[in-house]
């Protein structure tokens, strides 16, 4: 390499360096500029060195160690962080699509300070111009809810939002069902609070985390007995029968009744045992069991809960609970399993 050329190389980087650093002006400045591009593995013509670097507000491809462009007019695939106003949020493309609004959170309204605002006039809108907008963005309200079907949906996942308790990718599942059998017409003559209901306890089952009858009805308000025949009637649809385990209820019922996390540990010892005798336990009420377990292991951990506590936290009956005790402490017995009471 000829020391003109080298000149010309040094003098070229520099006015490469210089041209990266001069403040940039205009709606662009605030955005991120620089960002190292994977695709490019060749090493460069000039220098020898792979060390690509993509500038996107011009649009160039360009080497990282002597400046060479590469490539012009590289279109961005990314977010467009352009802020047009005085706000802080600089992103463009609006919220992504969810199953918890009505219709999916893809609509567009037209803003009331858009039509109200000294604005308008400044931009060229006349006065009838403005009413004509005002008119139209009432009847677009309107007819946003005119559909009796829209007006239910907008109703059950108000409900899922207001009331499941559950994450927000559960209540997503619990609104994309419930509009499923909403268009199916299976909603039609039944009530909404009752079908929003045993959906959410049949998501609430399926994901793992089976939430209890008596509680459901309480939360939306149903009759218990018109919301076990919903979750039948939709179980039987869409098949979604899986059969509840005690395990299930375990950490739930622990932390409702405050017990210390050894109690959990020797819960999951008593499980253990329990679980391969599956005629014991399979057929009979899954929190009755788990409660049978957790009375077991709070008073041989020193940790005693009434059998009132743990009822009144399982929702079982105190016959219930004193019946499954003596049927778990007969298996242990014939197990051999002391007893640390």
């Amino acid at each position: 390499m000829t020391q003109d050329e080298t000149v010309r190389r040094e003098a070229e980087q520099k006015k490469n360096m210089q041209r990266d650093n001069v403040a940039r002006k205009g709606l662009g400045s605030s955005r991120p500029q620089r960002r190292v591009v994977d695709g490019h593995t060749k090493p460069c013509d000039e220098c020898g060195v792979v060390n690509w670097i993509s500038d996107n507000s011009r649009g160039e491809v360009s080497c990282g160690e002597c400046g060479l462009v590469v490539e012009e007019n590289v279109i961005d695939p990314g977010i467009d962080w352009t802020n047009h106003d005085s706000t802080t949020d600089r992103s463009r493309i609006g919220a992504p699509a969810t199953h918890t609004l009505a219709d999916k959170g893809l609509n567009t309204s037209i803003s009331n300070s858009d039509l109200t605002s000294s604005a308008a006039g400044r931009l060229g809108m006349s006065a009838k111009a403005r009413r004509d907008w005002r008119r139209r963005r009432v009847m677009d309200e309107r007819s946003k809810t005119r559909a009796s079907r829209a007006r239910n949906l907008v109703k059950a996942n108000q409900m899922v939002r207001d009331r499941s308790g559950l994450p927000r990718s559960m209540q997503e599942e619990v609104c994309r069902l419930y509009k499923l059998l909403s268009h199916q017409g299976f909603v039609t003559g039944r009530s909404i609070a009752g079908v929003t209901a045993a959906c959410t306890y049949l998501v609430a089952r399926k994901e793992g985390v089976p939430r209890q009858i008596p509680e459901i009805a309480e939360t939306f308000q149903v009759d218990e007995k018109e919301l076990s025949r919903m979750i039948r009637h939709i179980s039987r649809k869409f098949n979604m029968h899986k059969i509840s385990c005690p395990s299930d209820y375990f950490s739930r019922f622990i932390s409702d009744l405050k017990l210390p996390p050894n109690t959990s540990l020797q819960v999951e010892h008593l499980w253990n045992i329990l679980k391969p005798h599956v005629d014991m336990w399979q057929g009979k009420k899954p929190m009755g069991v788990a409660a049978a377990l957790i009375y077991k292991a709070a008073a041989e951990s020193g940790h005693k809960r009434t059998q009132a506590e743990i009822c009144a936290v399982a929702k079982v009956s105190e016959v219930t609970l004193r019946q499954l005790n003596r049927i778990i402490a007969g298996l242990f017995k014939s197990l051999g399993v002391a007893d640390k009471n």
